[in-house]
């Protein structure tokens, strides 16, 4: 929700720039989806008593991610070829790491959290 708050209130500075708001706020709702899911298989992958199991769900939800967003990237080629937004894109690819490093900020604070972490 900041991150869409704050493409809203940067509406016009980023429209100047030539940056498509609606391609930052699919992309951003895209992310946030993808991150809850990756987020529900890392969390699971913490609770887990076994490392293979740990390492399963961990490994499941960075590729389910990653897959997600790159879907995401060639629908939205395929679609547009030649007018696709490519300052739009690239700030996506930046929430990407914003999403990522809550992700793991939180997680890291969790596993602490747990005794047999």
């Amino acid at each position: 929700m900041v991150i869409s708050l704050l493409l809203i209130a940067l509406g016009n500075p980023l429209g100047s720039w030539g940056v498509d708001m609606k391609v930052l706020l699919g992309g951003n709702l895209i992310l946030f989806l993808a991150a809850l899911l990756s987020f529900y298989l890392f969390r699971k992958g913490l609770q887990s008593s076994s490392t293979g199991g740990f390492l399963r769900m961990t490994y499941s939800g960075m590729f389910l991610k990653m897959g997600i967003c790159i879907l995401s990237a060639v629908i939205y080629g395929l679609i547009l070829r030649s007018r696709i937004n490519k300052p739009a894109l690239l700030v996506c690819f930046l929430f990407y790491f914003i999403y990522t490093f809550a992700e793991v900020s939180i997680l890291l604070r969790l596993s602490k959290q747990q005794k047999d972490a």
